[in-house]
C-alpha cells in the first residue's frame, strides 16, 4: 500500500512539475517575449487571419431593431490559381470587363502590401446573400475562387438613415490616425454609427498560422498563445420612437425640411426627420460606393441632414422668447397693448389693439417691434448708449435659450446658428451708425436671425419646462450601462424665472383655441396643444412653412418642431403636421384622417 501511496504522489509531483514548466513558458512568451515574438510573426512565414466582430446593434426606446448585422461575402482569388473565362466569371457576378481588369491590377499593384500569388486577395467585398446565394454553386467551380464571410448592417425598418448613419470602408487617413483599422476594415461615416464608433466597433480577434513556401497552412503559430478572439461591438439603445419617426418621415415625403420631437422632462429626442429621406438599406454592402454617388447627384440634397444643420430664420416662434423676456426684464405685463400699425412693419388683418397673449394668438408683428424696442431702449429714443446696452442684455437672454451655439445633442456636424449682436452690425453699418430701424427685424425672427430645426424643438422644450431644458440626446444606454447625465451638464436654465410663463402658455394656447389663432384648424379636440406659426423669409422663392409646439399643457409628454421649405405661413402646412404627430404619439393612433390626408399630399418637392 506505502509503495501505491509513494508512487501516487510520484505522479502528481510529475504532473504539477510539467504544469509549472507550461505555466512559465505560456508566462515568458506572453508577458516577457510577447514583443519578441510579435515582431517574429512579422517576418516568419505566417499568415493572419484577421475574425472581424460583428457591431454592436442600435435600438429604439421600446427595444425594436433599429440596425442588426447579416451576413455579408467577400470574394477572394488567388491569383496563382485563377484561371477562368474572364466574359463567364463577369457576367456571374453582373460586373463588366473594365472592372475585372481594374481590380486585377490594383491586387497586383505594389500599393498592396500584403499580395501575394499564394494568398487570397479581396475581388468584391460585402456580397449580399440574397446575390451570393443565387451564384455560390455556379462560382465554387472557378478555380483560385474562395469566400471569407463578414457582417454588414441591415435596417428592418428603412428609417432614420440620417440619425442611425452608414459605415463605410476606412480611408488611408482612418489607417493613419488609429492603428486599429486594417486596409479591410469598415467604419461609421456619419449619424450615430460615427459618433458611437469606438463603442459600436468591438474587438478584432487574430489567428496566425505558419506556412509553407506555397503559402498553405501547416500549423498554429507558437500553438496559438499570441491569438486573441473577436469580442462583438456594444449596443446602443436609443431615445428614439421608431413607429413616430417613421410616421414622421410619411408624413415628409414630397417636402422638403425637418421634423424634431423632443421629450422635454428629460431631453430625450423622439424623432429626427430629415426630409427628404433615403432607404438606409442603400448604403450598406458593397453598392455603398454606387449608391451613394446616385444619391449625391439627386435634386434636393437627399443627404444633408437638416435637422442638426440647416440655419434659416426662425420666424414668429421666437415671440414666445421675446414676451417672456420683455416680461422678465420688467419692460411688460400682461395687459400690455400695442396697436397694430402696418406702417412700421407688415401684418395680417386682425383685432387691434392686443394685450400681450393676444399678440402671441394672432401673431401680430407691430406689437414685437414696440415690446423687443422698450427691451432695447428702455423708452429712451435715439440714445445710441441704451440701445448698445440694452442689446447686450438681450443677446444674454437669448443666449440662455441655447441659440448662436451647438446644443451638444450626440451626432456630428451640428450647427450654431446666429443670435446678432452690437459687434456685428458695427461691421455691416459701421459703428453706431444703425439704430432700431436698422434691426428691428429680429424682433420678428428674421433678418440676421438664424437658427437650427433642433434649436427651434429645443425653444418648444424650454416653454414646456417654463425656463429650462435638457441637453438633447439620442442614445441612453452603451450595452449594459446607462449613460448618467450630470445636471451641471445636462439640465440648462435661461435666465427667465418661471412665474413668467403662464402668461406666455395662455397665449400658445390660444393660437389653436381661439378666433383670431393662426392654427385654429390644427386643434386636437380633446388634448391641449400650446403651439406658435412661424414664417421664415426666403429671398430665394417662396416663405418657408414653420410651427412649435407641447402637449399636453399640464405635464408635457412631448415638445416639437415641424419646418417645411417653400411651404409659407406656419399654420398652412408646419401647424397640421406637427399637431398630427403629438396625436400620434399620444393616441397611438390619428382621428383627423382628412387633416392627415391632405399632409400626406402636400408636395413642395419632386
Amino acid at each position: 500500500m506505502a509503495t501505491l501511496e509513494s508512487r501516487k504522489y510520484h505522479i502528481y509531483i510529475l504532473f504539477g512539475f510539467f504544469f509549472l514548466v507550461y505555466l512559465s513558458r505560456l508566462f515568458y512568451v506572453q508577458v516577457i517575449a510577447k514583443d519578441f515574438f510579435a515582431t517574429r510573426a512579422e517576418h516568419d512565414a505566417v499568415d493572419v487571419d484577421i475574425e472581424f466582430p460583428p457591431r454592436g446593434n442600435i435600438y429604439d426606446r421600446n427595444g425594436e431593431v433599429l440596425v442588426q448585422n447579416e451576413i455579408a461575402y467577400d470574394v477572394m482569388i488567388t491569383m496563382r490559381d485563377f484561371k477562368v473565362d474572364t466574359q463567364k466569371f463577369c457576367n456571374l457576378l453582373e460586373i463588366d470587363t473594365a472592372f475585372f481588369n481594374q481590380k486585377i491590377k490594383e491586387i497586383k499593384s505594389e500599393k498592396n502590401k500584403g499580395y501575394s500569388s499564394y494568398i487570397p486577395q479581396e475581388f468584391i467585398s460585402l456580397m449580399k446573400s440574397e446575390k451570393f446565394g443565387g451564384i455560390k454553386e455556379r462560382l465554387f467551380n472557378y478555380k483560385g475562387v474562395s469566400v471569407k464571410k463578414r457582417t454588414i448592417r441591415n435596417y428592418p425598418k428603412p428609417i432614420g438613415a440620417h440619425v442611425l448613419g452608414y459605415t463605410n470602408k476606412v480611408s488611408s487617413s482612418d489607417l493613419r490616425k488609429d492603428n486599429y483599422y486594417i486596409p479591410r476594415d469598415y467604419k461609421g461615416a456619419s449619424g450615430l454609427e460615427s459618433f458611437y464608433e469606438k463603442e459600436l466597433r468591438g474587438q478584432k480577434g487574430v489567428r496566425r498560422y505558419l506556412t509553407n513556401i506555397k503559402g498553405e497552412r501547416i500549423a498554429s503559430y507558437l500553438e496559438g498563445v499570441l491569438d486573441t478572439v473577436s469580442v462583438a461591438g456594444e449596443n446602443l439603445s436609443t431615445t428614439l420612437d421608431a413607429n413616430l419617426q417613421e410616421y414622421g418621415e410619411y408624413l415628409m415625403q414630397g417636402k422638403l425640411g425637418a421634423i424634431v420631437a423632443i421629450e422635454p422632462g428629460s431631453g430625450e429626442v423622439l424623432a429626427l426627420v430629415n426630409a427628404p429621406t433615403y432607404n438606409p438599406n442603400l448604403l450598406s454592402g458593397g453598392q455603398t460606393g454606387s449608391n451613394y454617388k446616385v444619391l449625391e447627384a439627386m435634386e434636393g440634397n437627399v443627404l444633408y441632414q437638416r435637422a442638426i444643420k440647416s440655419r434659416q430664420p426662425p420666424g414668429s416662434i421666437v415671440k414666445t422668447m421675446q414676451s417672456a423676456i420683455a416680461l422678465d426684464v420688467g419692460t411688460a405685463s400682461e395687459f400690455t397693448a400695442y396697436r397694430c400699425n402696418k406702417k412700421l412693419v407688415g401684418c395680417h388683418n386682425h383685432e387691434s389693439p392686443l394685450t400681450l397673449p393676444q399678440s402671441i394668438q394672432n401673431s401680430c408683428n407691430p406689437y414685437y417691434y414696440h415690446l423687443v424696442n422698450r427691451i432695447f431702449t428702455k423708452g429712451r429714443k435715439g440714445n445710441m448708449a441704451q440701445l448698445r446696452k440694452g442689446m447686450d442684455q438681450w443677446e444674454k437672454y437669448v443666449r440662455s435659450f441655447g441659440f448662436g451655439s451647438p446644443l451638444g445633442i450626440d451626432l456630428h456636424g451640428e450647427k450654431d446658428g446666429n443670435v446678432p449682436d452690437k459687434r456685428e452690425y458695427d461691421l455691416i453699418y459701421g459703428k453706431n451708425r444703425w439704430n432700431w430701424r436698422t434691426i428691428y427685424s429680429i424682433a420678428i425672427g428674421q433678418g440676421e436671425f438664424s437658427v437650427t430645426p433642433l434649436q427651434m424643438a429645443n425653444l418648444a422644450c424650454i416653454m414646456a419646462n417654463k425656463g429650462h431644458y435638457y441637453r438633447p440626446h439620442l442614445v441612453t444606454s452603451i450595452g449594459d450601462k446607462k449613460i448618467v447625465f450630470e445636471d451641471s451638464l445636462f439640465k440648462r436654465e435661461t435666465l427667465i424665472d418661471s412665474v413668467h410663463f403662464e402668461v406666455v402658455h395662455n397665449g400658445m394656447q390660444a393660437v389653436l383655441e381661439e378666433k383670431g389663432g393662426t392654427a385654429l384648424r390644427s386643434r386636437i379636440a380633446d388634448v391641449v396643444v400650446c403651439g406658435k406659426t412661424g414664417t421664415s423669409q426666403n429671398p430665394h422663392g417662396d416663405d418657408h412653412s414653420v410651427f412649435i409646439a407641447f402637449a399636453p399643457r399640464q405635464n408635457p409628454k412631448i415638445a416639437i418642431a415641424v419646418f417645411v421649405e417653400n411651404a409659407g405661413g406656419g399654420g398652412g402646412t408646419a401647424a397640421p403636421i406637427a399637431t398630427i404627430m403629438i396625436e400620434k404619439y399620444l393616441k397611438k393612433s390619428v382621428e383627423r384622417k382628412a387633416l392627415e390626408l391632405e399632409m400626406i399630399n402636400k408636395v413642395f418637392y419632386n
